[in-house]
């Protein structure tokens, strides 16, 4: 493993497929190569809206993380948001030859195809799945998943904060380029690709569901420190089989979708069937949504419909057979909005999820990262600065509370 939670630590110093394979669905028999193994996600992102990048002809290359590797790689690409059909002309899938960066390991380019073809048109709020590309990908190390959209048709769907570097370049294809230099812009966001399924021998995925906080803002860019990948730390050291996907959109609410700012995403309410419910091998989920829903204007005083909304989704949840942990909402004393009011409201929501029998298990995240001088604020160590998000040590200690055993 080359980033253990070992070394991590230390460094702290402390929806239908146009063409292709349908996510989630079986694969080929020409795909493959274990009897044993199945299609697992292993990376992911939660489309939240689209946006007018004024890039024609433009070729993006997403860096993305992979929990673990595999024999076989397929990907997925959204139009959800998309206003036209969203042509994508070429696109490839490579290893990335270092970490955080847009040149691709020798050997290791391969065509991604769809249905055979090299192009898909994406209809209007629908989504795409690679072909099964055979190649050996790495588990824990950075995957270069490159598109290229020859002029201009429909507003880009992408996942606003993305924690990690990109690349693209404008005016010409080059998805099949192996060097960085072919890609002189950069940005902080992923673009149209939506997911990353390997096969091979798994228990499963777990989701990490939620918005900011999941989303690892406060964290350090391109170390991949989100409470979602320590938690994937976590794993990798203990027995069995399981990778985390992140989809937490930063601002989501439960109860309200983006509105008056888009980036904000769908409620969690209304994609958790996407982003949960439909990822490929997803065995379980854990859930820290709600602090928006407070915090956020219009403010939801009320616990009791915040409640509502997360029992919502924990019904969802089990009635597909998924096992379901819920996070407690952290701490934000010192955050622009807080009030006496909030932190009530906070506290009764708390105590909902801490007493909710219907839970398969509890991750306190309150509880590990509060500041026991101080319990309606965040350890000043645990803060990135703000007072509502946690740090790199912050998102380490949330990572270690969450119930194993329960996933």
């Amino acid at each position: 493993m080359s980033r253990s939670l070992t070394a991590r630590l230390a460094a702290l110093g402390v929806a239908t497929a146009l063409a292709g394979t349908a996510a989630g669905a079986l694969p080929s028999a020409s795909a493959a190569t274990d009897p044993g193994a199945r299609w697992v996600a292993t990376w992911a992102a939660a489309p939240a809206t689209a946006v007018d990048n004024h890039c024609s002809d433009c070729t993006i290359r997403n860096v993305v993380h992979l929990a673990e590797g595999g024999d076989t790689v397929r990907a997925t690409f959204s139009n959800v948001f998309g206003t036209a059909p969203l042509l994508i002309g070429s696109a490839t899938v490579a290893v990335a030859a270092t970490s955080t960066t847009a040149q691709v390991a020798p050997d290791t380019l391969h065509t991604l195809r769809f249905g055979g073809a090299s192009y898909v048109s994406v209809p209007v709020g629908g989504q795409v799945t690679s072909d099964p590309v055979r190649m050996t990908v790495p588990g824990e190390h950075d995957l270069l998943v490159t598109t290229f959209t020859p002029g201009y048709r429909t507003p880009m769907t992408y996942h606003p904060f993305a924690g990690q570097q990109s690349f693209f370049a404008r005016g010409a294809d080059v998805s099949h380029a192996t060097s960085a230099s072919a890609f002189p812009e950069t940005t902080s966001s992923w673009h149209l690709l939506t997911g990353v399924d390997v096969r091979r021998q798994s228990q499963g995925a777990v989701v990490a569901f939620g918005d900011s906080i999941t989303d690892g803002v406060g964290s350090q860019a391109n170390l991949d420190h989100r409470w979602p990948d320590f938690l994937d730390a976590r794993l990798d050291a203990e027995p069995g089989d399981l990778t985390v996907v992140d989809e937490g959109i930063s601002g989501n609410r439960v109860l309200r979708d983006g509105d008056p700012v888009p980036d904000f995403g769908p409620k969690a309410t209304a994609r958790f069937q996407r982003d949960v419910l439909q990822r490929a091998g997803v065995r379980s989920v854990v859930i820290l949504e709600g602090i928006n829903d407070i915090q956020q204007t219009p403010h939801v005083t009320d616990p009791t419909k915040i409640e509502a909304g997360l029992q919502q989704l924990i019904d969802r949840a089990h009635g597909k057979g998924l096992k379901v942990v819920m996070g407690t909402l952290t701490p934000f004393q010192g955050w622009s909005a807080w009030t006496p009011t909030l932190e009530r409201t906070r506290a009764a929501v708390n105590e909902w999820i801490r007493t909710n029998p219907t839970l398969d298990g509890v991750a306190d995240f309150d509880a590990a990262t509060r500041d026991p001088a101080s319990p309606l604020r965040l350890l000043p160590q645990y803060d990135s600065g703000d007072h509502l998000h946690p740090g790199d040590v912050g998102y380490a200690a949330m990572a270690d509370v969450v119930p194993l055993w329960a996933l």
